[in-house]
């Protein structure tokens, strides 16, 4: 009995009036409002969970706006990145095409070891800035050196002019129209008259003549240090200031000027000075 009685003294408790007094400031009469003590319980219940919801709604928006900003910062930064990367792609490109012409092993060392990678998780856009920059530097720098190696290659003489018989080689000799010994400062390659010149490296054609000596007469300028002469041609198939590439038909061999038969006179000189062009050849003949 002494539960029930507890239950009952707890419930008319909270269901007892509690009376709430206005005073008007325009009016002498009061207002009294009566309000079960439930009512009131229930009320702060309501306004407590009403704010918590109001607050968290608050943080939700606060974040989401936090978290738009974020990516948008990023998708700003990621656009400004857009043109290295673009290129970066190029010069990829690029390099693909150089490669393939053959370049020299020793290329390769100048590619840097690639760095160890952040395992952090984060993103850091000013470190990818910064990488990428000095990727970009660095690409420059070995596009320069390979387009340097790429010159160099396209002026160095390569090959023969003709496919023929060496008959006397770079150095002294004995004089073929005299006695006593002469140096000899090219090679001569015998060859039937007629039979196609063409020039060993690409370059731009400074002289195109017949001279007594050595009959119709093409040098071919290359760069680099690098010049070519072709002697004793039966007719020259350039003119001066024409540019040619290695492989170009630039004379027909024959034996003019000064010459005991059809051939063709081969000189490379390198800085004003000649050198043996059988150290140029691709393919050593006997």
């Amino acid at each position: 009995m002494s539960v029930i009685y507890r239950i009952k003294k707890f419930t008319k408790k909270l269901f007892s009036p509690v009376s709430i007094m206005f005073i008007p400031h325009n009016c002498k009469k009061t207002i009294n409002v009566k309000i079960p003590s439930v009512f009131i319980f229930a009320s702060v219940v309501l306004w407590l969970a009403g704010s918590f919801y109001l607050g968290s709604m608050a943080i939700d928006a606060f974040e989401y706006q936090r978290m738009k900003q974020m990516v948008d910062s990023y998708n700003t930064q990621f656009t400004e990145l857009k043109p290295t990367i673009l290129m970066l792609k190029k010069a990829e490109a690029e390099f693909k095409g150089l490669l393939s012409r053959g370049s020299k092993k020793e290329i390769l060392e100048k590619i840097a070891d690639k760095k160890e990678t952040d395992d952090s998780g984060s993103l850091d856009i000013d470190s990818l800035k910064e990488e990428i920059q000095k990727t970009a530097e660095s690409v420059a720098s070995i596009r320069e050196f390979l387009k340097g190696q790429w010159d160099t290659y396209l002026a160095t003489p390569a090959g023969w002019p003709v496919d023929g018989r060496i008959t006397s080689t770079f150095g002294n000799r004995q004089n073929p129209r005299g006695s006593g010994i002469q140096f000899h400062s090219g090679m001569d390659i015998s060859v039937p008259s007629g039979t196609p010149v063409k020039a060993t490296a690409d370059g731009v054609v400074g002289l195109s003549k017949f001279h007594s000596g050595s009959g119709n007469l093409v040098v071919i300028e290359h760069g680099m240090g690098y010049s070519t002469f072709y002697a004793h041609n039966r007719s020259n198939n350039v003119e001066v200031g024409q540019r040619v590439k290695r492989g170009d038909i630039i004379a027909y061999s024959g034996s003019t000027g000064n010459s005991t038969g059809p051939h063709v006179h081969y000189e490379v000189w390198k800085h004003s000075r000649p050198v043996n062009p059988k150290d140029f050849l691709e393919v050593q003949k006997k």
